[in-house]
């Protein structure tokens, strides 16, 4: 894909699935803000992407709230002048039982992977109005379609989010703005790797039904490559995809077939 010239946003890319995909719209030309909850994580992301340059910036934030998602935009513009691109990437986990949720990991279930959404397109998009062009991809979950074993409170905030993308991409299908949702199963994120081994601290901290048996449910008999999600959601950023909106895109090696 060509993002040349195009700028782009990718939430939650200090590491893993999104740090992927910043670096597959930096290969693709684009200039990129990173941004991520932990500060921490972004001079090692940037270090990871080949250094300071003037194509890339960083913002540290906490997206799930308004004025997180506010400020983020805002740097983005002051650095920039438009915003072309937001990847809707920021979430995570608390993947467990639904009875042994409480209510505070319900409500950080919803707002990393709701609310962080919800604040930085409904931010972004007055912009992408005033200018008749953006693209808005969102990080979704093929869990929400097959219903996976302990997932229901992530499924909650997931199919929001769908949701979500269905009725914004009618609302802007005739300002320039495409809104597509792409839905992964598991991610070979480090972190994932990690909790194929029952054993790990990391499958501990979930509390999951062994990971392994959802594996087990994607006919092709793996989990998707963090690369193979970063290209679609570069495709589906593009000009190429103009006339793709409102679809939520299940790239998940079969695990739900329609």
């Amino acid at each position: 894909m060509d993002h040349t010239g195009r700028i782009a946003i990718v939430t939650g890319s200090g590491r893993g699935l999104g740090l992927e995909i910043a670096r597959r719209m930096l290969a693709d030309g684009a200039s990129v803000m990173l941004t991520d909850i932990v500060p921490e994580n972004l001079p090692v992301a940037v270090k990871a992407l080949g250094g300071e340059s003037p194509k890339l910036a960083t913002h540290h934030a906490d997206l799930g709230e308004y004025d997180g998602a506010a400020g983020l935009i805002a740097a983005t513009l002051a650095r920039w002048g438009h915003v072309d691109i937001l990847i809707n990437n920021a979430g995570g986990g608390l993947i467990r039982p639904f009875l042994t949720h409480t209510q505070d990991t319900l409500t950080e279930t919803i707002k990393r992977n709701l609310l962080t959404c919800l604040w930085c397109t409904h931010a972004v998009l007055p912009s992408m109005v005033e200018r008749g062009y953006g693209r808005i991809v969102n990080i979704g979950a093929d869990s929400v379609r097959n219903g996976l074993d302990s997932h229901a409170g992530y499924n909650a905030a997931k199919g929001g989010m769908h949701g979500l993308t269905t009725g914004l991409a009618r609302e802007f299908a005739t300002s320039g703005i495409t809104i597509n949702t792409i839905a992964p199963p598991g991610i070979l994120t480090p972190e994932i790797r990690k909790m194929l081994d029952p054993n790990s601290e990391v499958y501990e901290k979930y509390a999951i039904t062994n990971i392994n048996n959802l594996v087990g449910m994607i006919p092709m008999g793996r989990f998707a490559e963090m690369d193979e999600i970063a290209s679609f959601v570069s495709y589906i950023a593009s000009e190429e995809a103009r006339f793709i909106t409102g679809q939520v895109l299940s790239v998940n090696g079969g695990s739900t077939m329609l």
